[in-house]
């Protein structure tokens, strides 16, 4: 097992490779690492499924089990993002502008590598992948200290992509996996200064706060998801069902899944009873107002302040009754995490007001907030959803993985 100072002393051995590597080469080598993975399904879900194994054997809710387990579908989307990363544009080397000045400089912006790039996780093998394809196709070295709970899956998985990279001739050390997963090791990435350049938290409110609290390296803050889902006046009630149902159901234990619902008195008695038969296949529990439980009987839980700023990961959800759009929009940018937010209305105006005034990385009109993601956004895999509002905010793509230079040529002048 390499401690964590040998890793970064590797990583940013690597870094300075890859920083000179063009986009046909990168590209080659993703194109490898997708077809190592598809490759190899059988040895991936060995691992994985030690992992699920060990994670009911401690407890671990439906929810956490869900964002640990992959399949053979699962890791075809995995190499498919990989492979969606690889089709995309190089963004290094990109001139964002170049002016020439009255003294005759020619002073220009250029996207260059970050460098190595931390990224500590919890129980989501998918990150492995999803990281290093990134970092990589950003012309990065990658450290990625992963959860216990998803140890052999990321050993796994970072031991092909190694093997893949070596294949094409390039330094496996592009791709480094932390083996201790202690909380002491954790601690110590986090003020690796001199070796990474940024650091990223992905995971939950627990683990993103830590970082973010004790780093000394430069931190991208990813966020947890409490996302609504506002059904207006106008609001196309069956639209609303299917959009809240999608958007609550489809996958509870990631961070763009609804965990509130806020609903226009005017259309509150009809709407509700949808509501609540459109999530009764799931047996969703449901938090709500006085008046919500008024409409929907006794079986709603009364909604307190913190199920309301709860983001529930679980087949639960906050409702909420609400007299006026901009009532709704106070409760989001009151209770919201910067997330991502949904109006359905069949209004314009009000979908526009939605649009400008509710603070979020993604605001939605008449569709899921599932749609938060870098595949879905075209990005390919992401390295995570951006609640800050500094250098990056939302689906992080390629581009937020860069950093710029300022280049300048001159013809002898001095000032």
């Amino acid at each position: 097992m390499r401690d964590l100072q040998t890793i970064a002393a590797c990583a940013c051995a690597a870094k300075r490779v890859l920083a000179r590597l063009g986009a046909n080469e990168k590209n080659r080598a993703l194109e490898a690492i997708a077809g190592a993975l598809e490759a190899n399904v059988d040895q991936i879900l060995a691992a994985n499924a030690e992992d699920i194994a060990h994670g009911r054997e401690v407890g671990l809710n439906d929810g956490l089990i869900d964002r640990l387990t992959l399949t053979a579908e699962r890791i075809a989307g995995i190499a498919e993002g990989v492979r969606q990363v690889a089709a995309l544009d190089d963004p290094v080397g990109e001139v964002l502008w170049m002016k020439t000045r009255p003294n005759g400089l020619r002073i220009g912006q250029k996207r260059v590598p970050m460098g190595v790039i931390g990224i500590i996780y919890e129980a989501r093998p998918n990150v492995t992948v999803d990281a290093a394809a990134l970092c990589f196709k950003a012309g990065s070295a990658c450290v990625l200290r992963g959860g216990k709970e998803a140890f052999h899956s990321s050993m796994c998985l970072a031991s092909l992509m190694r093997g893949a990279l070596e294949a094409c001739g390039l330094p496996a050390d592009a791709v480094n996996l932390v083996e201790d997963t202690s909380r002491e090791t954790a601690n110590r990435m986090m003020r690796l200064n001199g070796y990474l350049d940024v650091l990223i938290p992905r995971g939950g409110a627990g683990l993103i706060r830590a970082v973010v609290e004790n780093a000394t390296v430069p931190v991208i803050e990813t966020g947890t998801g409490n996302c609504h889902v506002y059904v207006d006046e106008s609001a196309d009630l069956e639209k609303a069902a299917a959009i809240l149902k999608n958007a609550k159901c489809q996958r509870i234990s990631v961070c763009n899944a609804a965990e509130s619902l806020l609903v226009h008195e005017a259309v509150a008695e009809k709407f509700l009873p949808l509501a609540a038969q459109a999530l009764a296949p799931d047996h969703v529990k449901l938090h709500g107002c006085a008046r919500t439980r008024e409409i929907l009987g006794s079986a709603v839980l009364p909604a307190t302040d913190e199920d309301y700023a709860r983001e529930y990961l679980d087949y639960e959800i906050s409702v909420k009754v609400v007299s006026s759009l901009d009532e709704a929009v106070e409760h989001i940018n009151r209770y919201n995490t910067g997330h991502s937010e949904c109006i359905v209305t069949e209004s314009y105006t009000a979908a526009e007001r939605f649009l400008d005034e509710v603070d979020a990385a993604a605001v939605y009109a008449n569709a899921s907030t599932r749609f938060t993601d870098g595949f879905e956004f075209g990005f390919g895999a992401e390295i995570g959803i951006s609640t800050q509002k500094l250098h990056a905010r939302g689906p992080m793509g390629l581009e937020a993985l860069t950093s710029t230079k300022y280049i300048i040529y001159g013809s002898g002048q001095v000032r």
